[in-house]
């Protein structure tokens, strides 16, 4: 059987930093654990632009369309800004997303024992905290039709179209509920039903899908509002969040400060099985580009490397190997080391990108 494929697009700022850390730690699964996957590399974003006019290529989409997982560096910085929005950086990330169907966004929020000091809330709060959020990413106001800015009475009106049928509700659904199973079985479904028609359905479509399928899993509802201020009053009461394109964004970045850093936060955008059974998917950090370090050695890689534990994870079926990764950055953590976003009041001498993944390889050496 061939190898399992992945497109690296390592893109901007300090996108191509981390991932050459996370081009090591695939290296070491295939020396150390006969896992070798067949890596080709793209462009993406400010760089497509650079290269090609465009921030994805049609060749580098058709790519992604082929491979069986995509892993996304960072989009995006400072010397974009002035583009037409139609070439911006982002418009190459979203593109992926779209044309790749990838409607499901899984969004840990997990906080390490090691760093539960580094969060803006009391240790006590975050200490343990293990959240998913599932953000629907392919619908609702981001894609709604009709948007744009017009004249109307002399004065410009900016419009955008928040909309969702059933079925794109369904399905973001069941992929909440299905990870829901494998974790603690419980989802909390948030919308705005009080003041949006879209969120009456979502709240219809949601309570339809668990009355037919998933009756075992406990299912409660809150207004996105009400879901951003509970994620700061007691995250721990959440399992799985489900949620839609707009709010989705809101709450995981609201739920992103709860672990103490974004250099710590991966993600997975999931569709629906290929031929061979497994999603189409990308994975991405959350953090951005962060181009007032780039260049620098100061980028803390572990998000980047957590996303392809999560590809490990979703992807491949390798969950024993995804956790073994998920350990070592762990024990690197409890042992001390840190990057200049982890840097706590008592100071020191932070490592530097490459060094926080040579510790990482060498607890993964420990590990065997």
């Amino acid at each position: 059987m061939s190898n399992p494929s992945l497109l690296i697009l390592a893109g901007d700022g300090i996108g191509p930093e981390v991932m050459d850390e996370v081009k090591r730690i695939i290296s070491w699964f295939g020396d150390k654990r006969d896992l070798t996957f067949d890596v080709s590399e793209d462009l993406v974003g400010g760089a497509a632009y650079d290269a090609h006019g465009v921030p994805l290529h049609d060749d580098t989409m058709a790519k992604a369309q082929a491979v069986d997982a995509v892993l996304l560096g960072a989009v995006g910085g400072p010397k974009y800004d002035d583009l037409d929005f139609s070439v911006k950086p982002e418009r190459g990330l979203l593109r992926l997303r779209k044309e790749m169907d990838l409607f499901a966004n899984l969004r840990p929020a997990q906080c390490f024992d090691a760093l539960a000091d580094f969060s803006s809330l009391k240790k006590d709060i975050v200490s343990g905290l293990d959240i998913m959020i599932v953000r629907e990413l392919t619908s609702g106001v981001y894609f709604g039709e009709p948007r744009g800015i017009h004249i109307e009475d002399n004065m410009r009106v900016g419009v955008n179209t928040q909309r969702y049928t059933e079925a794109e509700i369904e399905r973001a659904a069941r992929a909440a509920f299905d990870l829901a199973r494998k974790r603690n079985n419980k989802v909390c479904s948030m919308e705005k039903a009080n003041v949006m028609e879209s969120g009456i359905l979502w709240r219809d479509v949601v309570n339809e899908v668990h009355q037919a399928d998933y009756a075992d899993v406990a299912l409660s509802h809150m207004y996105a509002d009400n879901g951003a201020m509970q994620l700061v009053r007691a995250p721990k009461q959440f399992d799985v969040i489900l949620t839609d394109n707009l709010f989705g964004d809101i709450l995981s970045d609201c739920a992103a400060m709860l672990t103490g850093s974004l250099g710590m936060l991966p993600s997975a955008s999931l569709g629906l099985p290929m031929a061979n059974g497994r999603p189409k998917a990308m994975y991405e950090p959350v953090h951005g580009s962060a181009p007032d370090i780039t260049g620098q050695g100061k980028a803390n890689p572990i998000a980047c490397i957590l996303s392809f534990a999560m590809a490990l994870r979703y992807s491949f079926d390798e969950g024993a190997e995804a956790d073994r990764l998920e350990a070592a950055i762990e024990k690197v953590l409890a042992d001390g080391a840190r990057t200049g976003d982890l840097m706590g009041p008592e100071g020191g001498t932070p490592l530097s990108t490459t060094q926080m993944g040579d510790v990482i390889l060498e607890a993964l050496d420990a590990s065997l």
